[in-house]
């Protein structure tokens, strides 16, 4: 097949018709950055929840173990969907789904409703992010797909960044409710938006008539061993630290679960004429490749954008807002990289660019690990934008380099795998890295405590200067001595936390160097194949030219974000 007929073909696909491809970009983009924003926002607003509605901290997790459940059942079945109802359709439901359960979950009077109404908007956003991905692809030829994804990237990794942001901003100053009011206004303008812009190709309506003439076959057997599969697979990772895994017969019977579905979902879907679930594709290199690393950048974009809020409010007492506001920096510096990310992966291969990535990330941990008791603001800001340097080099290259080689058709089942990809491998980086925390803490506590013996010169020291300390603020001295000794216990802990929150920068930093080597299995684009492309001549000095502007204009702007706080100025000293 010549290029020319590639890209025609993939325009007969797009999603665009007469307007210009970038509109439709930035309408989809609306609804994504909704969708992500929702995955992060509600974490800092756990406590407040639990208040309000007068329930226990670890009832009120079920707010986000729930929605994690409902978006892993329905991602890996959207494509099917989408080629059943119409992609068009189908993604107009899914936006519509959530944006109601968004209300809904504002004006819920107790936690079992509110926890209702997050399954349906765990349903209802679990189908946006696959067809989103497929309008893309079908909308852009390859020569543009790497810049498409790039806006996309913008809302999907920008998103959890200022998540934590509004969302502690809003708990602080109005109350929770309005973590979820906000995606009402987004989700009706975006309604709106795709009913006008967007149009489904002529060749997707046929295919869906033809597979539809044929009579409906729902492979029904697939799709609970896909819920419960990965259903019970969401709720093992998120609920095995608080249950202490394998000692809860709750927990040990949802990993079995999970298990033995694997297990029969593989040799079933395999079989099948029309399956529910294209397990296929993750038996080929290339898609295979991209998922695994797909679910590395999802494990280290999750669990980093979780732990550092976390440890910022439990050790070193920030508040949501501030511990917000340190994320911010970082969101910035993706904000000015990903149009370099995208204008890079036009000219150089997929693989080299995710390499520079995982290399950039895995400095940017190794550097997290220098952090001390006295860490300032600053230290967590710059830690987080050294971080977010090198993740446009690994988002936009592998949402690129997952497509090459694919036929069109195949478009809608890659997306939803994609997704599953991210969301898996955030949930899993999530759960070690809380397994790693709670367990290090301890030891690193009785480390800590063997070197607090009475007989230590050291041990009686401090307890002196301390006691010297409450008695000078008016203590009587017996009371002041007590106060020293539980001090230092909660100086223990703190330090032991903030040890345990090293070790897991370093575990990451590691595993991700190690992943490095791996993007050298990905296949680079050939002209000729589906999803391949013909890079055009380049103006090398041109190109030089644009990059250092580029560059220079990055560097102005993360400077002016850092600094654009003045209340927070005094951090950065």
């Amino acid at each position: 097949m010549s290029d020319a007929a590639t890209v025609q073909g993939d325009q007969s696909r797009s999603a665009a018709g007469g307007r210009n491809p970038w509109l439709i970009a930035i309408v989809v983009s609306i609804a994504t950055f909704m969708l992500v924003l929702d995955t992060s926002i509600a974490n800092v607003a756990l406590r407040n929840i639990a208040g309000s509605l007068a329930a226990g901290m670890d009832e009120s997790t079920w707010v986000i173990t729930t929605y994690l459940v409902a978006n892993s059942v329905i991602i890996p079945v959207s494509g099917w969907l989408a080629s059943v109802i119409g992609r068009k359709r189908y993604y107009m439901i899914c936006v519509a789904t959530f944006t109601l359960a968004s209300l809904l979950c504002g004006l819920a009077p107790n936690l079992p409703t509110l926890i209702a109404f997050r399954i349906l908007q765990g349903l209802g956003g679990g189908g946006m992010a696959p067809s989103e991905q497929s309008i893309l692809a079908d909308t852009f030829p390859p020569e543009k797909r790497s810049q498409a994804f790039a806006l996309y990237g913008i809302a999907v990794i920008v998103a959890p960044t200022v998540g934590p942001t509004i969302g502690g901003w809003l708990t602080d100053n109005f109350s929770w409710h309005w973590i979820f009011f906000i995606n009402v206004p987004f989700g009706i303008m975006s309604l709106a938006l795709v009913q006008w812009l967007v149009i489904e190709p002529d060749i997707l309506e046929r295919e869906r008539r033809e597979r539809l003439s044929k009579g409906l076959k729902v492979d029904w057997i697939g799709f609970i061993l896909v819920a419960m599969a990965l259903g019970c697979l969401e709720v093992f990772l998120d609920e095995g630290q608080r249950n202490d895994w394998f000692a809860s017969t709750f927990i040990t019977i949802f990993a079995v679960i999970s298990a033995v579905s694997f297990l029969l979902l593989v040799p079933w879907e395999w079989t099948r004429r029309d399956p529910i679930v294209d397990i296929r594709l993750l038996f080929s290199r290339q898609f295979g490749m991209s998922f695994l690393v797909m679910m590395a950048v999802g494990a280290v974009l999750f669990s980093t954008t979780q732990l550092l809020p976390q440890l910022q409010q439990t050790t070193f007492d920030y508040t949501a807002t501030l511990s917000g506001l340190s994320m911010m920096p970082g969101g910035i510096a993706m904000l000015m990289l990903m149009p370099i990310s995208g204008f890079a992966a036009g000219i150089v291969q997929p693989r080299y660019l995710i390499m520079l990535g995982m290399s950039v990330v895995a400095v940017a941990l190794w550097h997290t690990t220098s952090l001390t008791p006295d860490a300032s603001f600053g230290f967590f800001a710059y830690a987080r934008v050294y971080m977010m340097i090198g993740l446009p080099f690994l988002f936009i290259p592998i949402s690129t380099a997952a497509y090459v080689g694919l036929p069109p058709q195949k478009t809608d089942q890659a997306s939803s795998l994609i997704n599953v990809a991210r969301n898996l491998g955030g949930s899993i980086g999530v759960s070690l890295s809380n397994t790693v925390i709670a367990q290090n803490a301890q030891f690193h506590q009785s480390v800590l405590v063997s070197h607090t013996a009475q007989s230590s010169d050291t041990y009686q020291q401090t307890l002196r200067q301390v006691t010297d300390h409450f008695v000078a603020e008016g203590s009587p001295l017996a009371e002041a001595r007590q106060q020293a000794v539980g001090w230092i216990g909660q100086e223990i802990g703190r330090q032991a936390s903030l040890l345990a929150y090293v070790d897991v920068f370093f575990y990451c930093a590691v595993a991700t160097a190690l992943l490095v080597p791996l993007a050298l299995l990905l296949r680079p684009p050939r002209p000729g194949q589906p999803n391949g492309r013909t890079v055009p001549p380049c103006d090398r000095a041109a190109c030089k030219r644009m990059l250092v502007r580029q560059c220079r204009a990055m560097v102005r702007q993360i400077w002016r974000g850092l600094c654009a706080t003045s209340q927070y100025r005094h951090c950065w000293r």
